[in-house]
């Protein structure tokens, strides 16, 4: 489990609007480690974990790009049925309130990423 930054990001929802962002994280050399773009209407936001948040925002930062940043959790779970309903238990015994929530795993995989926020108040993590 790692602490690390999300970045939000709000994009008109068009043809090339996406790119627009990753072209300058790509020039700053930032590394994405997971990225969630929903749409609703002529808006969508960005949701993006870096490899190296400070790299991120200065990129960011120099493309003139508008961002929130906010704490967020990583963590390495086991690519098995459960797996995520058993942390998912643990933050609801905590008390902690998701924000957000995305995750991946490769088909045949062995190991999963979540990435999740929690309101500030309770954000408490869980152990994987």
């Amino acid at each position: 489990m790692a602490k690390t930054k999300q970045f939000t990001i709000t994009i008109q929802n068009q043809p090339g609007a996406l790119a627009g962002i990753t072209r300058p994280l790509s020039a700053g050399k930032v590394n994405l480690v997971a990225l969630l773009a929903t749409s609703q209407g002529t808006t969508a936001t960005v949701q993006l974990i870096a490899e190296n948040p400070k790299k991120a925002k200065r990129a960011l930062d120099e493309a003139h790009i508008t961002y929130q940043e906010t704490p967020a959790e990583e963590l390495s779970l086991l690519n098995k049925a459960g797996a995520l309903t058993q942390i998912l238990d643990k933050l609801a015994a905590k008390g902690v309130n998701l924000n957000a929530l995305y995750a991946t795993a490769a088909k045949g995989g062995k190991r999963a990423t979540v990435v999740y926020t929690a309101e500030a108040q309770a954000a408490q993590t869980a152990s994987a």
